[in-house]
This record gives C-alpha cells, sequence and structure tokens, in this order.
C-alpha cells in the first residue's frame, strides 16, 4: 500500500475544489497551489468548508511559470510535506514527464504509470498501439515524416475532408478540418502553431473526417491487482471549436449491445497498455452505426460528474482508492446492475466565451454569480472574483439527474433559468437554446449540431425590445434614485411641486444608443416612455433579494438581476443578459466604424503568438494579420480593408489587453 496522508492538488479553480471536497472527505489534508493570476482565488480559500488546507504560491500567471512548472510544484509538494500529487485534469495531468518527476520524488502521482500516458499521450504512437491490438480506426496517417509535401500527399491519399489533429494534445487545439486541397497548406500551418504553443509539438497526424459523427467516450477504471473495467459511455457530441459543450449519459444513440462491444474495446485497450487509474477512450461514432478510436485520455474528464450521477460513485474517491494500492470497490457486473437503473445525467460547460463573436474567450470581473441550488454545480465563482485570461475558459459544470433523459433535460433546463452570471460574457444563453432545440431533445445530436442549427450570425439571444427597452430604462432610473437616496425621506423622491418631473435618459444597450424618459409615480414606482411609443410603460419596483429587481412590465410581471459597475449596470431579463452604460454625464459619443476604419484592436486579453505583417506591408482585406492566444486558443486577425500596415503596435510574445491598438491600415 501507498501510505501518504497529504495531498498536493496541482491544479486550479473548480478542479482542484473538486479534488479537495472528495480528498477532505476521505481524511487527507489537502494544499493547493496558485498563479499570481490566482492569489485570493476561490481554490485557495483556507479552511472553508471545501477548500484546502493551506495554499502555496508557484509563479506568475502563465501557466508555463506556474502550472505547468514541475520543479515548482515538486518544490510546493516538498514544503507542504505532501506524500501525493493529485494532477486534477487539464496542465500537467497527462504528462509522463511529470508523473515521473513525482515518482523520482517519492511521491504517489495519483494517476496512471508513466509508461501509459507516454504510450497514449502522443496520437500518432496511441493509434498505432490500437491499431496492433485490434481496435478499429479511423483510416488516417500517422507517420514520422512531417515534410509539407508529405502531409499534403497523404491527404490527397486519405481524400478530403480530412482532419488534421495535434499529435501531441488535445481538448480541440491543433485541429483543423480541411475540405479541399487549395485549404490545406493554411490549415496546416495554422494546426501545427497552435498544437506548438499549447503543447511544446508540432507533430501532427490526418484522418479522413467522419461526417457527422457523435462523439461517444468510455469511462475506464484500472487498479495495480489487474483488475478493468467500464463504467459505460458518454455522449459528448455538442460542441464548438471541436471542444465539448454538452455531454450526457447514457447517449441517446448508442444501444445495450453497442455499449457492451465498445466497453469491451476500452477495456482490452487499457489492459494492452497496463492502465492504472481512471481514464477515457474517445470514438467517433459513423451514421451507421460503426465506431472508430480516437485517442485516451490518462486521466479523469471534466465530464466525469455525469458517470457519477448514474452509477452512484465519486470518481476521485477511487482514484486515491487505487493510488494508496486498494482494488476497485465494484466489479464489472454491479457497475452494469447500478447503470440500469441509474437513469440519465447532462451536463453542461458554463463558459466565459461570446457566442455571437464564434465563441471568443471573455476575462474579467465577475460582478455577481448566484449557482442554481436544484442541481449539482462545480464552480469556483464568487462575487468579485477575476477571471484571468491565461487559462481555460470554462467557469463552471451544471450537472442534471433524472429518472429518465427528459426528465433530466427539464431540470437542466430549469437549472440553467435560474444561473445567475453577470458582469462577464459567458455562454449561458446559448445553453440554454441548446437544450431547447427540438434536434437535441430528440436526441439527435451530432458534432455537426451548433454548425447546423445554431450557424454564425444565429447565436445571439433575441430579445424583445417591447420588454427590454422598459425594463432597463426603469432599472437606470431607479438605481440613479438609489444613489441620491440618503439625501431625501422616502416620501420626497420624485417629488415635484407641479407635475412628476420626466427625467430624460440617455444610456447604450448592449452597445445601441438609446433614449428615454422616465417619472417617478412613487419611491419604487416608476413611468418609462421610450422610442416612439405612445403609451408610457409602468414599472413597479421592488427589490428582494438585494440584486433582485420584481417588476410589472406594462402589467405582465418580470425579475430583472443586476449589478453595478460604476456607469455600467448588468442585468439578466427573461433568460437574456444585457449592459448598460449610463450616459446621462457622459459627453455625446462621436460615432465611430471600428475595424472599418482600419484600426485593429485586441478583442480580448492575450499574447500574440504569430505576427505575419511588419510596417509599411501591403495588405489585403480578409488577409491575416497576427493570431493572439486567449485561454488555451488561437484566434486570427484579419485585414479589414486594403491599404498599408501604418502602424504596428504589437510584438510577438506580447502580452495585449482587449481594446489594446495592435496595427492601424491606412489607404
Amino acid at each position: 500500500m501507498n501510505a501518504f496522508d497529504t495531498i498536493l492538488v496541482a491544479n486550479r479553480g473548480e478542479i482542484a475544489l473538486r479534488v479537495v471536497r472528495t480528498a477532505r472527505r476521505m481524511g487527507y489534508r489537502c494544499v493547493a497551489v496558485y498563479s499570481d493570476a490566482d492569489a485570493g482565488a476561490p481554490h485557495c480559500a483556507i479552511d472553508t468548508a471545501d477548500g484546502p488546507h493551506a495554499a502555496l504560491r508557484i509563479g506568475g500567471p502563465a501557466p508555463a511559470d506556474s502550472y505547468l512548472n514541475i520543479p515548482a510544484l515538486l518544490a510546493a509538494a516538498k514544503a507542504s510535506g505532501a506524500g501525493a500529487v493529485h494532477p486534477g485534469y487539464g496542465f500537467l495531468a497527462e504528462s509522463a514527464a511529470f508523473a515521473q518527476a513525482c515518482a523520482d520524488a517519492g511521491l504517489a502521482f495519483i494517476g496512471p504509470p508513466p509508461a501509459a500516458i507516454e504510450a497514449m499521450g502522443n496520437k500518432a504512437g496511441a493509434k498505432r498501439l490500437m491499431l496492433e491490438a485490434g481496435v478499429p480506426c479511423v483510416p488516417g496517417y500517422q507517420g514520422e515524416d512531417q515534410s509539407e509535401e508529405r502531409m499534403a500527399a497523404e491527404a490527397r491519399r486519405i481524400g478530403y475532408p480530412v482532419m488534421i489533429k495535434a499529435a501531441a494534445g488535445g481538448g480541440g487545439r491543433g485541429m483543423r478540418r480541411v475540405d479541399e486541397a487549395g485549404a490545406f497548406g493554411a490549415a496546416l500551418a495554422s494546426a501545427r502553431s497552435e498544437a506548438l504553443h499549447a503543447f511544446g509539438s508540432a507533430e501532427v497526424i490526418l484522418e479522413r473526417a467522419v461526417i457527422e459523427p457523435r462523439h461517444i467516450e468510455i469511462q475506464v477504471f484500472a487498479d495495480s491487482h489487474g483488475n478493468v473495467v467500464h463504467m459505460g459511455e458518454r455522449d459528448c457530441s455538442v460542441q464548438r471549436r471541436h471542444q465539448k459543450l454538452i455531454e450526457e449519459s447514457p447517449s441517446p444513440a448508442v444501444p445495450p449491445e453497442l455499449r457492451e462491444r465498445m466497453g469491451a474495446v476500452a477495456v482490452a485497450a487499457a489492459r494492452a497498455i497496463g492502465y492504472v487509474g481512471a481514464g477515457t477512450l474517445e470514438f467517433l461514432l459513423d451514421r451507421d452505426g460503426e465506431f472508430y478510436f480516437m485517442e485516451m485520455n490518462t486521466r479523469l474528464q471534466v465530464e466525469h460528474a455525469v458517470t457519477e450521477a448514474i452509477t452512484g460513485i465519486d470518481l476521485v474517491e477511487w482514484q486515491l482508492l487505487v493510488a494508496a494500492g486498494a482494488p476497485l470497490p465494484l466489479v464489472q457486473a454491479e457497475l452494469d446492475a447500478r447503470r440500469a437503473v441509474g437513469g440519465h445525467a447532462i451536463e453542461v460547460r458554463l463558459c466565459a466565451e461570446d457566442p455571437a463573436q464564434d465563441f471568443l474567450p471573455q476575462s474579467g470581473k465577475v460582478l455577481r454569480w448566484s449557482a442554481p441550488a436544484s442541481v449539482r454545480c462545480d464552480h469556483a465563482l464568487a462575487d468579485g472574483a477575476r477571471v484571468p485570461p491565461y487559462y481555460d475558459s470554462m467557469l463552471a459544470k451544471l450537472v442534471a439527474h433524472g429518472r429518465d433523459r427528459a426528465d433530466a433535460l427539464l431540470r437542466l433546463r430549469r437549472a440553467l433559468d435560474e444561473c445567475v452570471l453577470l458582469g462577464i460574457p459567458s455562454n449561458r444563453a446559448f445553453l440554454a437554446r441548446c437544450l431547447a432545440h427540438p434536434a437535441f431533445a430528440a436526441g439527435h445530436a451530432s458534432t455537426s449540431f451548433i454548425a447546423q442549427h445554431l450557424p454564425a450570425g444565429q447565436r445571439g439571444a433575441a430579445a424583445d425590445p417591447a420588454r427590454v427597452l422598459p425594463a432597463a430604462g426603469a432599472l437606470l432610473a431607479w438605481h440613479r434614485s438609489q444613489r441620491h437616496a440618503r439625501r431625501y425621506p422616502d416620501e420626497l423622491h420624485g417629488w415635484c411641486s407641479s407635475h412628476a418631473y420626466a427625467q430624460p435618459l440617455r444610456f447604450a444597450l448592449d452597445g445601441a444608443e438609446q433614449q428615454a424618459q422616465a417619472s417617478a409615480d412613487g419611491p419604487d414606482a416608476w413611468r418609462v416612455a421610450s422610442g416612439d411609443s405612445a403609451t408610457p410603460v409602468c414599472a413597479e419596483i421592488t427589490e428582494a433579494p438585494p440584486g433582485t429587481l420584481h417588476l410589472s412590465l406594462d402589467g405582465q410581471p418580470a425579475t430583472l438581476h443586476f449589478a453595478a459597475d460604476g456607469a455600467r449596470l448588468y442585468f439578466l431579463l427573461d433568460g437574456i443578459e444585457h449592459t448598460l452604460h449610463d450616459l446621462c454625464d457622459a459627453p455625446p459619443r462621436v460615432a465611430g466604424n471600428g475595424a472599418a476604419d482600419g484600426r485593429i484592436e485586441a478583442p480580448m486579453n492575450g499574447r500574440v503568438v504569430a505576427l505575419h505583417v511588419v510596417q509599411g506591408e501591403k495588405v489585403s482585406a480578409g488577409q491575416p494579420l497576427l493570431a493572439l492566444e486567449a485561454m488555451k486558443m488561437e484566434h486570427s486577425l484579419l485585414a479589414s480593408r486594403d491599404g498599408t500596415v501604418a502602424t504596428l503596435g504589437a510584438a510577438l510574445g506580447m502580452q495585449v489587453a482587449t481594446g489594446q491598438l495592435l496595427l492601424e491600415i491606412t489607404h
């Protein structure tokens, strides 16, 4: 048995809290780590109900200086007296070098042995191993010759469309689909660049693109006594940028016979590499019911909670038991019996991103957070928490468990309605639209679900202006009155000696300037007129609890959640988030045309990882200018018009802030 009583959790955010929660319940002492960007973050809050017993700084905000810094993590483990390290999921969870370094330092690594990680850590090598073991794989190329000429020739042999995938990692980074030969060279260069920055290796593999597949993964578990089991499948088909957004178990597309076959293949694959611990084999399931191996994740997955829901098992507890040398608590037949009566579970990933801008990652300050109480919600959020630009955009995961799929879906939709996240753009409303779509409700979602049913240009939520405009005006008028509430008694709020004074309101609502008039009918009632409406809309306002307003809009009830940040108000109404900027005291704005004037500004905080132009160079509209890396994704910025690069304010490796001028194109 491996004896340890203190565990260093080498991760951050909700991942760290998830591991600490179980480890503390089992009696272990837990130590957290943090970068400078995470100083004071919830996962470092010592001795809270789910917090660690200690928290140690490990370096600067960039992952390479902290969460990927093996010497710093080992030093923290030594300083804390830890006897084991849990890598969480992400960062170094699938690093054979880290697992080996822990072993060399006398630390138990709560994960598979280094050899197993090494075997499956490279997609090319893993695919060769699986082919030798008789596991069905997608036809492709995973050879050592990485020359552009060889890759292009192999792509022609495989046949378009073809997938380019980073060999050294996953999570959608370094992955591109190419539909015709003319686009292959640019896609290959882009995939290699992203793979190099994400995983330190530009090696890629090629695979035939399976059209509209389901993404199915099998959870496996193995111990050091030769026992290997699977816990059924998870359907992870709803994705953007090849990254999962919605996961569920069981899959609507996997009948019992197919589940048994896929589970047997997954167990055989784990045995073939001497696996120990939690792992996941990922497959593509085509429209004919054939499945193909893609990769093995040698760690716990974000979506492990849906498996926990339908089996009643704490997978982190199993990880700790196996790491301590214990055998698996259950055998395959017992797991099968649990799944048979386990109902259905669905999970969504709440991310700091803007679906209307191609899911552009966001960073900033959380002004208000309220987790739904009706479902499991794993998160590390709090009012005032900072979301830094250096890490993954996922903020929380909501997991609903029901007696069947319809029940779980209903519970999750209700939970998303209850969830409040203000101050930073998120995909909450977009997730709600996905769950409400008939194709998803019917269980027909493939990996093309978003592209087919919610394509670019249709991802923004459509609000009802007849409700949003008067609600925004009433909120602004009420909020302004509250700022001056101490000056006068309640009975004088809005009082005028002749008639109710209609105060003019000028504000930007979701970026569009608006005009309105508001008059007070009492301390908690406002009459708002906006636009060309001849009939004013009455908004009777009560604030209970704080940050929540109950309104009556033209006789119709509404609940509005809000948070203030200076002259800006963020509010949630009818399931859609809005931003209101009070312009009453601001000078008139000069209309601009954004990028059309040739100014290329940073759309988010990030790092310049590619610079394709120099000052004085002539460029054409649509030409790639530079690439930013933010929240583990690479984003290309294109020329907005023809012209000459007159100003170049960006440099390779530079860290830039949202709105910073990167370059300017003049005629």
